[in-house]
């Protein structure tokens, strides 16, 4: 009976990192796949309710049925997310950005290890987490310290 236990201590030490790193790339490739929905649902918004304007919040979004009420509510799959834009004016298009970064990071028990971030021209890039305070929208443009784009998802 021992040697069973001893077994199944094994087992789970060797399975246990690798469902939790599985369970930060699921989280990771959700908070991609919501920023990609965003990015839409914002293009839907400027060229059918806001008249050229972007939304200036998720829950504009939600209330025209663009995005699901969990993305509407700024919360899903252990991120937040959030929107800003930028109003067209006489020498300005409208511009917009959406970013995404785990509730909880880290590499044991955190939901994810990157933040991303999209902006008007519709690129998802990436910066370790927690880096909301460096990843920035100017004029519908993402700035950050270190961003990457994310490529092959």
């Amino acid at each position: 009976l021992l040697i069973v236990v001893v077994i199944i201590g094994i087992i789970a030490a060797i399975a246990i990192p690798n469902l939790l790193a599985a369970r930060r790339a699921a989280n990771e490739g959700s908070a991609q796949a919501s920023l990609r929905t965003i990015h839409g649902a914002q293009a839907t918004y400027q060229n059918t309710i806001g008249i050229g304007d972007f939304a200036n919040a998720l829950t504009d979004l939600r209330s025209q049925s663009l995005v699901d009420t969990s993305l509407g509510s700024g919360d899903k799959s252990g991120y937040a997310f959030a929107v800003t834009r930028q109003l067209r004016n006489n020498s300005n298009s409208a511009q917009h950005c959406a970013f995404a970064t785990p509730e909880a990071f880290g590499s044991i028990l955190g939901v994810g290890l990157r933040d991303f971030g999209v902006a008007t021209p519709g690129v998802i890039y990436s910066a370790p987490a927690p880096s909301m305070s460096v990843m920035s929208c100017t004029g519908g443009t993402l700035s950050s310290s270190v961003p990457s784009a994310v490529t092959g998802s």
